[in-house]
C-alpha cells in the first residue's frame, strides 16, 4: 500500500504551487488535497466556529472547502481521509514564510494543525517570483518526502513540525536553521470610498531580514534551502527559570 499524504494550503485549491506538489507526488504516494476554495493567505491559526463549512470534490480525492487552511486540515484529519495520513504537506507558498512569518501564514497553520493532531507535517514554501515555476521546489519536496518517509516515526519529533523555505534559481544546498527575523515596513494606509467614508489596508511589504547565523533568512539569501523545527511548546523556559526566583515572594 502507498503512503498516504495530505496536501493543503493557504493559496487556494487552484494555486500553481499546491498542483506541482501534487503532481510530484503522485507516482510516489497517495496523494489527498483538502485546501481552501480560494486565496485564504495570513490565516495563521484561525479555525471557524461561527459558520458551517462547504465542501466540493472537485476531482477524486480534491476537496474545495470554504474555510481556512487549519479548517480544511481539521476537517480532512476527522472526516475526509480513509486512514490516518503517513505526512501532511501545506504549499508550495507563493513566497517565503521566514521568522515572524510563520505567526500569520495560513501555509504553517495548516502544517501546525497536523502536527497538533498527531501527524508528521511540513510547510513548504518558494521564494516568490512572477514565472511561478515551482517545478524545482515540488521535486525537492519528493526527496525530502522519500527522505521523511524512508525514517518512518523517527523523522519529525512528536508535536513539531518543519517550515521549508526554497530559493528562486540554482538551490546550492540545504541547511538546518532557525527561526529568523524578517523585517517589514508596517503601515496603515487610509482611503476614502466614494461616500467619503475612511477605509484601511494594514501591513507592508518586506524591507530586509536580519542577518542572523544560522537562520533561515540567512540560508535563503545564501540560496540554500531552509530546514526549521518548528516545536508547539511557545514556552520560554529561560523566562520560566529566572521568573520562578525573581518572584519567589509572589509565588509562595
Amino acid at each position: 500500500m502507498k503512503p498516504l499524504i495530505l496536501l493543503s494550503n493557504d493559496d487556494g485549491i487552484r494555486a500553481p504551487g499546491l498542483q506541482a506538489l501534487a503532481s510530484a507526488l503522485s507516482s510516489c504516494a497517495e496523494v489527498m488535497i483538502a485546501a481552501p476554495d480560494r486565496e485564504r493567505s495570513a490565516s495563521a491559526h484561525a479555525i471557524s466556529l461561527d459558520h458551517p463549512l462547504r465542501v466540493e470534490e472537485i476531482a477524486p480525492r480534491s476537496f474545495a472547502i470554504d474555510g481556512t487552511p487549519v479548517d480544511c486540515v481539521y476537517l480532512a484529519l476527522h472526516h475526509l481521509v480513509p486512514r490516518k495520513p503517513d505526512l501532511c504537506l501545506s504549499g508550495i507558498n507563493n513566497g517565503f514564510n521566514l521568522g515572524s512569518d510563520l505567526f500569520y501564514s495560513g501555509t504553517v497553520g495548516a502544517a501546525r494543525e497536523a502536527a497538533l493532531r498527531g501527524v508528521p507535517a511540513a510547510a513548504l514554501s518558494l521564494e516568490r517570483q512572477s514565472s511561478q515555476d515551482f517545478s524545482a521546489a515540488a521535486e525537492f519536496a519528493r526527496s525530502l518526502v522519500a527522505e521523511l518517509l524512508g525514517r518512518g516515526a523517527s523523522a519529525i519529533e512528536p508535536f513539531t513540525f518543519l517550515n521549508v523555505n526554497v530559493p528562486a534559481g540554482i538551490i546550492k544546498g540545504v541547511r538546518l536553521t532557525t527561526m529568523g527575523r524578517r523585517v517589514y515596513r508596517d503601515q496603515v494606509s487610509v482611503r476614502q470610498d466614494l461616500r467619503g467614508k475612511s477605509y484601511y489596508w494594514i501591513g507592508g511589504p518586506e524591507t530586509k531580514g536580519d542577518d542572523v547565523a544560522g537562520s533561515d533568512c540567512t540560508a535563503v539569501c545564501q540560496g540554500m534551502v531552509s530546514i526549521t523545527p518548528i516545536g508547539l511548546d511557545l514556552t520560554h523556559q529561560p523566562s520560566l527559570s529566572r521568573l520562578s526566583l525573581a518572584w519567589a515572594a509572589l509565588l509562595a
